[in-house]
């Protein structure tokens, strides 16, 4: 009986034999062998048997192989995700202590986005920005820029209250002024506004 592809190109096929031949994790090793049963007509019902896997898993692989994305068998990391560590944390605290420009960059102050980008670079660990924030946040860290005190600000003192009030009984209806009243401990003051 003469073999007749199903779903891949011979190039792709020759590929996929090709690598076979090399020493592969198990889990590359059976992406492959999903495609190429599938492409020999098996069912996923059968290569599940064969290979012991998940109907998930199958059904991935052939319909990668159906897409003609054959050549993308080792594009997808296995096993779990790389979880942030000590290092990586205090990597980020250092960063976040620093301007950008202190490490070639244009810009003056970091960003989620930013930061991944440096340390995926740096570490090899890529988390999203979302990830990253909520990370500088348990650190009691953030991104953005301190709000420095105005100049204008109000001396705060503890008995210190404000109070707006309607003068207009002494004054004609038609102008009503409000007057703005700071009164503290030290002194009793009343500004217009």
């Amino acid at each position: 009986m003469e073999y007749q592809a199903q779903l891949l190109t011979p190039f792709q096929r020759k590929l996929l034999l090709k690598s076979m031949e090399t020493d592969l994790r198990p889990e590359y090793r059976r992406r492959i062998q999903i495609m190429l049963m599938a492409d020999e007509g098996q069912s996923q019902t059968q290569i599940c048997a064969a290979l012991e896997c998940s109907q998930e898993t199958a059904r991935y692989w052939i319909a990668m192989a159906r897409a003609g994305k054959a050549h993308h068998w080792q594009d997808h990391p296995t096993g779990r995700p790389k979880t942030v560590n000590t290092h990586y944390l205090n990597r980020l605290k250092e960063l976040v202590s620093h301007s950008p420009q202190d490490y070639g960059y244009s810009f003056k102050r970091w960003t989620a986005n930013w930061l991944g980008k440096h340390l995926a670079k740096e570490l090899g660990i890529q988390l999203s920005e979302r990830y990253i924030s909520i990370l500088l946040k348990e650190m009691g860290l953030s991104t953005r820029a301190r709000r420095e005190k105005a100049a204008t600000d109000l001396p705060k003192t503890k008995d210190s209250m404000i109070a707006i009030r309607d003068l207009s009984s002494s004054v004609e209806p038609s102008s009503v002024d409000f007057f703005l009243a700071v009164q503290s401990r030290q002194n009793e003051s009343v500004m217009p506004l």
